[in-house]
């Protein structure tokens, strides 16, 4: 049976990796992998994770299983985190998931198993593991117009007048904040038009949240979240830890149900035990445990946000030294989108050739779309990128 198999498409972001990695020059530039790095080009263990570590190390008595849904005490700490008091606390069903990733595939499981005619939209250009699950898991998807390569800012216009077309029961992904791959964001009036659209309709929206506290802060960066979800009677949120906590390797995500009334609740919560249950049982415990320590903490929730407010000053100061260097080097302002992007990313608009020669002839490495990660740059790293795109005319 096994050799029936089929080889399967190499991950375009993996391969990047490799290819880096085997690439013998110094000067070198990995722009591609989605991570955070420091300027030293760690990607470090937070302080306050390695506190809370030493902490659990300490008291923690057992490893048994959690439940199926995961610990409630991560559940409240992520409710509270994303959504404030935005929606009553008696309506949100949460399950705690293997990850981001984890938290969007139970997502559009549950979607499936609610409305199995249901279609998919998906923003043009989006994370490219989006399409690649709705696909495998056979649910019809179409793109709807998000960004304009132009100007390099949102298509507003022509998302509003694609998801017009959004029929009853279909679900939406929309990026919470820190767009990737484009790092262009909504504003919050531009969160309220698409929240009384998709209300209108009655489709529900699936906001993915990866980077909050990565663009302008932690309750600014969710504060579309919470326009939808205090809007709509059934919002899907899909959080991801890594990012902001930096712990990536131990995959703490969740997925918050957030449904009409108390009554439609527990059967929500049911269903997301369920679909754990079908896919692996019992969620790993040790990040959501760190993260559910520090936001419970006063003193380690400071330090938390204290880093993360390093964090993303760090790569602020890194867009407007390259819109700088840019303009001092093209003497224009066509680059000044970068700075006024957020989080990791900034889609540049350069085309398959462009971003060849960057890689061949420069040693920079970035997606093939011309997604750079921001965070792969230092102050001395900077003035090389900027200088071999404009050699490339990008």
């Amino acid at each position: 049976m096994l050799k029936e198999l089929r080889p399967q498409p190499p991950d375009k972001i993996i391969k990047l990796i490799q290819e880096f990695k085997d690439d013998p020059r110094d000067q070198k530039i990995d722009l591609g992998v989605g991570v955070y790095r420091d300027p030293t080009g760690l990607t470090p263990v937070m302080r306050a994770i390695k506190t809370a570590e030493k902490m659990l190390w300490e008291t923690e008595m057992t490893k048994t299983y959690t439940g199926l849904a995961g610990d409630p005490g991560f559940q409240q700490a992520m409710k509270d985190l994303v959504l404030g008091d935005a929606v009553e606390s008696d309506r949100v069903a949460a399950a705690h998931t293997p990850g981001g990733t984890g938290a969007v595939r139970q997502a559009l499981e549950l979607v499936r198993l609610a409305s199995p005619d249901a279609s998919v939209l998906i923003s043009a250009p989006s994370w490219p593991n989006h399409k690649s699950i709705v696909n495998y898991l056979s649910i019809p998807a179409r793109d709807y117009r998000y960004f304009d390569y132009e100007t390099r800012t949102v298509d507003f216009g022509g998302m509003m007048a694609d998801l017009s077309h959004v029929e009853a029961g279909d679900a939406v992904i929309l990026h919470g904040c820190c767009h990737n791959p484009t790092g262009a964001n909504l504003n919050e009036t531009e969160w309220s038009e698409v929240a009384e659209l998709l209300s209108s309709k009655g489709a529900i929206p699936l906001i993915d949240l990866a980077y909050q506290g990565f663009g302008d802060g932690l309750d600014r960066d969710v504060a579309g979240v919470r326009i939808v979800a205090g809007s709509l009677p059934e919002t899907l949120i899909a959080a991801s830890c890594s990012k902001n906590f930096g712990i990536y390797r131990e995959r703490a995500g969740i997925l918050l149900a957030i449904v009409p009334d108390s009554a439609a609740r527990g059967v929500a919560q049911g269903n997301l035990a369920f679909l754990n249950r079908q896919n692996f049982s019992f969620p790993p415990d040790h990040g959501a445990r760190l993260v559910t320590m520090i936001l419970g903490d006063d003193e380690l929730r400071a330090d938390w946000m204290k880093e993360l407010e390093e964090i993303r000053a760090n790569m602020l100061g890194l867009r407007t030294q390259l819109a700088d260097e840019l303009r001092r080097r093209s003497s224009s302002d066509r680059h000044a989108f970068v700075k006024a992007h957020r989080g990791m990313f900034s889609l540049l608009g350069g085309t398959t050739e462009q971003v060849m020669a960057m890689r061949e002839r420069h040693g920079i490495y970035m997606v093939g779309d011309s997604r750079i990660n921001i965070a792969g740059l230092n102050r001395e790293s900077v003035p090389q990128l900027a200088k071999a795109m404009i050699e490339v005319g990008m």
